[in-house]
């Protein structure tokens, strides 16, 4: 039988501070605890969330990002958290095997900023090509590797622009944009875009055991784009990294840039929060882990672990983030128009322009690198009618 939270009892939560409108899903009557209960909303920065602190607080609830990481270490003195919820696409910060074991419930927010990240790649390859617009006559070939929520999102975004996708997702059946090998992708493309998860490879002792640690896959991503697979790809072709930073290998990227000053967009990077000034200096956009940081992704992923919180607590969710949004005015159907328009939807160039401002010493440091994220003015979503693509 599954755990489950007192209802009877006085809710404590542990949350990263930087989660979307708290104070609105977690209260007494967002959850539905009577007027005898009571819910208290301890706000951490991410990456002080740790040990000491959930044993000295016991909190029923931890709600994080991405900078936390959930395993054994951080939870084996608590015995009090019986739900995990992580307002982020990505999983590879959370040990899900462990949390099984301990029969603590877990969430995360899968799909929540698929259009982000997808309209900032977008806005990424119109701000350093705009000959590539709707109206163009200039063919372009982008290539998604990962084409999960993200990435089948971006051909979606893609095709509308009257590009032609290549996409490679060894874990997915052959579809319209799941069409080419990893090496035809890298080749033949104008564009490249990273739209994976952290996976590592499975090691075997010397009896040939296979060592299973939480992000193990026949597919391993990290420093998937290396000396030899940049080799494969085109001086000219333009690689974008928006999913996971050690899935580049820092330091053959910055030779191969050396090499034939390639175009490259960096949300994230191998050794975030920190970034060397040598790399900064090499790229042709930079921000601060941003890429999802939309009003509309954020409080989508505070809402899909509301949701998963109130199941948990058998009570039915009482608010919707549509009653927290203002009026959205930037619409997809006029910017597709009109690319001469996009610096008013997103000016890529001004987040670009914060980082590098933070660079001291011969580098970014990580307390600057999490302050652009905490204080960042979260931009809007394109307003898009666009259906799924089936991958």
């Amino acid at each position: 039988m599954k755990n489950k939270v007192d209802t009877m009892k006085n809710l404590t939560i542990v949350a990263d501070s930087n989660i979307a409108s708290l104070d609105e899903f977690f209260n007494p009557v967002a959850l539905g605890q009577n007027t005898e209960q009571q819910v208290q909303v301890i706000r951490v920065a991410g990456r002080d969330i740790n040990a000491q602190l959930l044993a000295d607080v016991q909190p029923d609830v931890l709600l994080i990002r991405s900078v936390t990481s959930i395993n054994e270490s951080l939870l084996s003195d608590n015995n009090s958290v019986k739900f995990v919820g992580s307002a982020t696409i990505g999983t590879d910060h959370v040990d899900q095997k462990y949390l099984a074991e301990r029969n603590i419930t877990f969430a995360n927010a899968a799909g929540c900023s698929k259009h982000s990240v997808a309209q900032y790649v977008v806005t990424a390859i119109l701000t350093l090509r705009p000959q590539y617009g709707a109206k163009s006559m200039t063919p372009l070939t982008v290539g998604i590797i990962g084409l999960g929520n993200i990435g089948s999102t971006l051909a979606q975004y893609a095709s509308d622009l009257g590009w032609k996708i290549l996409g490679y997702d060894p874990l997915l059946t052959t579809s319209d944009i799941n069409n080419a090998s990893l090496e035809q992708v890298l080749s033949q493309s104008d564009i490249v875009s990273l739209h994976l998860p952290l996976t590592d490879k499975k090691d075997t002792d010397t009896q040939g055991a296979v060592s299973i640690s939480n992000n193990v896959s026949d597919y391993p991503t990290r420093h998937l784009i290396n000396a030899e697979t940049l080799a494969l790809m085109s001086p000219h072709t333009m690689l974008i990294n928006s999913a996971r930073g050690p899935v580049i290998d820092a330091a053959a990227l910055e030779a191969d840039i050396d090499a034939t000053e390639r175009q490259v967009v960096l949300d994230v990077f191998e050794h975030e929060p920190q970034i060397s000034e040598s790399l900064l200096s090499k790229l042709a956009i930079a921000t601060p882990h941003i890429a999802g940081y939309t009003l509309e992704g954020k409080l989508r992923g505070t809402q899909i672990i509301y949701d998963a919180l109130c199941e948990k607590l058998a009570v039915l969710p009482v608010l919707s983030m549509q009653q927290l949004l203002p009026l959205n005015t930037y619409l997809w159907s006029e910017l597709k128009e009109n690319p001469d328009i996009l610096p008013k939807f997103y000016d890529i160039k001004k987040d670009d322009a914060a980082l590098r401002s933070k660079i001291k010493s011969g580098k970014v440091k990580g307390p600057d690198f999490d302050q652009l994220r905490r204080d960042y003015h979260l931009r809007r979503e394109w307003q898009t009618s666009m259906v799924n693509v089936t991958v």
